[in-house]
């Protein structure tokens, strides 16, 4: 039982961490819709400024896992904070670039800065609550994180319209320095006691370079071609840099990652299921967007509120991810959990008239919403808590970068289906389906995992 002390710091604790992930969510969601008028302000053109969605995604990749196992040996507390400043110190930057190049520069800054934002908060709120607390602080923090999804499109789509687009930089001003100082007050520092405090600088260029090459090859695989010289020289050497981190890591006195995390059959399920979700939710709303937009005719403003549902259906997932990581066995939970998210998206897949469609575009939202959130606080319970931020590093770097390729391909094979004279509408329902047939039996393979655990611990207790 926490004291009243205790459980005041630990609310505004919460409420640091919270708004700093918040920022992180608003700002991505929000800037796609601005890029058409950034683009006519800058003399540029949208297809060159979405170089400021991808270079975002490239660093903030390329970065997490690193920038969890720094907060790991140097202080949950410093990355986290440091984190925070840096997002807040580009966000002004970007908000007075006079170029499009200089926006774009200071848009890898940020991905940098929310790289430690992601992690480390995650090892942050850990450390600083008790463990039958943690998992539901953690889910509570995503929940709340997840309104700047609900809020992302429509406050992007208003202050463009409005304010225009620098001001969507300049909200994020206010808001992290309010994370900031309520988190320099209040997050107690905490750290892997055991580690040596040397960073691993060999690993720390592999991982990088990889995750990144890896990250850049998908995104530039739609405009060089999937099998042109240049995507395959790319993947090679992406694919070559991670082996070499594998192959140092198993080498070096005080890995980076350490590989044993791998090897525990309960994380790796927790991730990969979790993976094939969060893919599935990413190309959702990726697809939903267009469908809304391109086949239903709705302006960008219309349609952010019309992602009103899934969005708070997203943060409602995660604020219920918690309580079921405290009080459920994972596996069961992410079994269940993407078995219920592929038969909402196969529904959506098919549903053609509004209420139909909103039904189970908002189910795809909370269900997904759930999974995303709950692989992040269930794998946070299977690993020692003075390694969370590497756990929490490996877990989100592969969420966010895989669901990138995700998003790379389905925009890919639209592409092919159109030119095979498929309408958008057509098009976007198989791609769904497809997704959703994947996803039903990665679901429905971790639930008979769940029930041979619990039929073997039966075994051993009768």
């Amino acid at each position: 039982m926490i004291s009243t002390i205790d459980h005041v710091r630990s609310r505004w604790i919460l409420a640091a961490v919270s708004t700093a992930l918040f920022c992180v969510q608003l700002d991505y969601f929000a800037m796609n819709l601005a890029l058409p008028r950034m683009a006519a302000d800058l003399g540029s053109t949208t297809t060159d400024l979405q170089w400021v969605v991808s270079i975002y995604m490239l660093t903030l990749g390329a970065c997490m896992v690193p920038a969890g196992r720094i907060g790991d040996i140097f202080g949950h507390r410093r990355a986290l904070l440091g984190g925070i400043a840096l997002f807040g110190v580009a966000s002004v930057c970007c908000a007075i670039a006079p170029t499009a190049a200089v926006v774009i520069a200071f848009r890898a800054v940020q991905g940098i800065g929310a790289a430690f934002i992601f992690p480390v908060s995650v090892s942050a709120l850990t450390n600083a609550f008790p463990p039958e607390k943690s998992s539901h602080a953690i889910g509570l923090a995503y929940g709340i994180a997840g309104l700047g999804n609900a809020a992302g499109p429509l406050v992007g789509g208003l202050l463009t319209e409005t304010l225009g687009w620098r001001s969507i930089f300049w909200l994020l001003v206010p808001l992290s320095a309010v994370a900031f100082v309520i988190g320099a007050r209040t997050i107690p520092e905490s750290a892997d006691a055991t580690a040596d405090r040397k960073l691993d600088v060999g690993g720390l260029a592999l991982i990088t370079t990889g995750i990144g090459l890896f990250t850049f090859t998908f995104d530039r695989a739609p405009t060089w071609g999937w099998l042109s010289l240049s995507t395959v020289i790319a993947f090679a050497l992406s694919v070559l840099a991670l082996a070499g981190f594998a192959i140092v890591e198993q080498r070096v006195r005080s890995p980076l990652v350490n590989l044993s995390l791998l090897k525990n059959p309960t994380f790796a399920i927790l991730v990969i299921a979790g993976t094939i979700a969060n893919v599935a939710y990413t190309v959702t709303v990726f697809l939903s967007t267009m469908n809304l937009q391109q086949v239903r005719g709705l302006t960008p403003l219309a349609a952010g509120i019309a992602f009103l549902g899934p969005s708070a259906g997203a943060a409602l997932g995660g604020v219920l991810s918690g309580r079921l990581a405290a009080h459920f066995p994972p596996v069961a939970v992410m079994g269940s959990g993407c078995t219920v998210a592929a038969l909402s998206l196969a529904a959506l897949s098919v549903s053609h008239s509004w209420v139909p469609y909103l039904v189970a575009l908002t189910l795809c939202g909370f269900t997904m919403g759930l999974v995303y959130a709950f692989t992040t606080v269930a794998t946070q319970t299977v690993v020692a808590p003075e390694r969370a931020g590497e756990a929490a590093g490996v877990t989100l770097t592969t969420l966010v970068t895989i669901a990138g390729v995700g998003v790379a391909v389905s925009g890919t094979v639209l592409e092919v289906l159109q030119h095979q004279h498929v309408t958008t509408a057509i098009g976007i329902g198989r791609i769904l389906l497809t997704i959703a047939a994947l996803l039903l039996p990665a679901g429905l393979a971790v639930l008979w995992k769940a029930r041979s655990a619990a039929r073997n611990s039966q075994n051993i207790i009768s």
